[in-house]
């Protein structure tokens, strides 16, 4: 499902690291689609060249990892737009950190972005996504749940973040709030340079990344929200998403053993969804997404 193809007219959304890569193509789709966007990230220039690609998106520079970041950012939204649908924690950093040059300081730094920013926000968020029935995707990725020499505790990292989503799905879904993870494989952005990477490093990556990869690429600028298929976007039923509104918990993709696509994507039983079940047992059965 493409969904600038779909109407999100009157859905507002927060979109974090939204600066390049995935954050600013999610705000763009969302905008295309009719949302009212909020970016959010450290770099207002980068922001504001986000912010050019559509009149829907607006900008709010913040450091997430600074205290009462979060609450700021939910206010600017709620400010300009008096609701919010949807929320998308997409900011995070990566560190390579082998084990013989761990320190104290480069885990919490890891962790206050990549752990307690997205909490910090996602509880700021949580009253208006009540009112709204709406949805928070985190985004992970594959090395949170494949291993990655060198880089630990980033992994470990994201493996907290998909903890936190499976835990949080199960513990709003009564209020009608759906929270889903999605972990992108490698995928072209400024991460790497961000990380402190020379450019022969970036190359020697990227080459040894697209290697392991069947399509033997890395990803591209993508041309939707996260999840591709839009599925973890959808706020209310009868919405013009054509996307389950039933489904919380997820991961996408899941897991190494569930069925692969010819394009990548993967599915998982939905007995792995035990919010799916909570919030649909009432009313829908549990259904699983569809492949793009």
């Amino acid at each position: 499902m493409d969904p600038t193809s779909s109407d999100l007219s009157g859905h507002v959304v927060i979109v974090t690291g939204a600066g390049s890569g995935i954050g600013r193509a999610s705000a763009e789709a969302f905008a295309h689609a009719g949302a009212k966007v909020l970016v959010v990230g450290r770099r207002a220039e980068a922001l504001a060249e986000t912010a050019a690609r559509h009149p829907a998106i607006e900008v709010h520079a913040a450091d997430l990892a600074r205290t009462g970041a979060a609450e700021s950012v939910v206010d600017a939204a709620l400010h300009r737009w008096g609701r919010l649908d949807v929320l998308v924690n997409n900011a995070g950093i990566f560190t390579g950190m082998p084990l013989a040059d761990t320190t104290a300081e480069g885990v919490e730094r890891l962790f206050a972005v990549n752990v307690v920013a997205p909490s910090l926000l996602a509880r700021a968020a949580l009253e208006p996504l009540r009112e709204s029935r709406g949805a928070i995707v985190n985004v992970s990725s594959t090395f949170g749940h494949r291993p990655l020499a060198g880089a630990a505790h980033y992994g470990a990292s994201k493996a907290a973040v998909e903890s936190l989503t499976r835990s949080w799905a199960l513990e709003l879904a009564p209020g009608g709030v759906r929270v889903n993870a999605v972990a992108p494989g490698p995928t072209e952005s400024e991460a790497l340079v961000s990380a402190g990477l020379s450019p022969e490093e970036v190359d020697r990556v990227k080459a040894a990344e697209a290697e392991r990869i069947p399509l033997g690429r890395r990803g591209h600028r993508p041309t939707s929200p996260p999840g591709s298929s839009g599925w973890p976007t959808r706020t209310r039923p009868g919405s013009p998403v054509r996307s389950s509104p039933w489904t919380a918990g997820w991961r996408w993709p899941p897991d190494p053993k569930s069925r692969t696509t010819p394009a990548g994507w993967s599915r998982h039983p939905a007995g792995d969804v035990a919010a799916s079940r909570t919030s649909a047992s009432r009313t829908a059965p549990a259904r699983s997404p569809r492949t793009a």
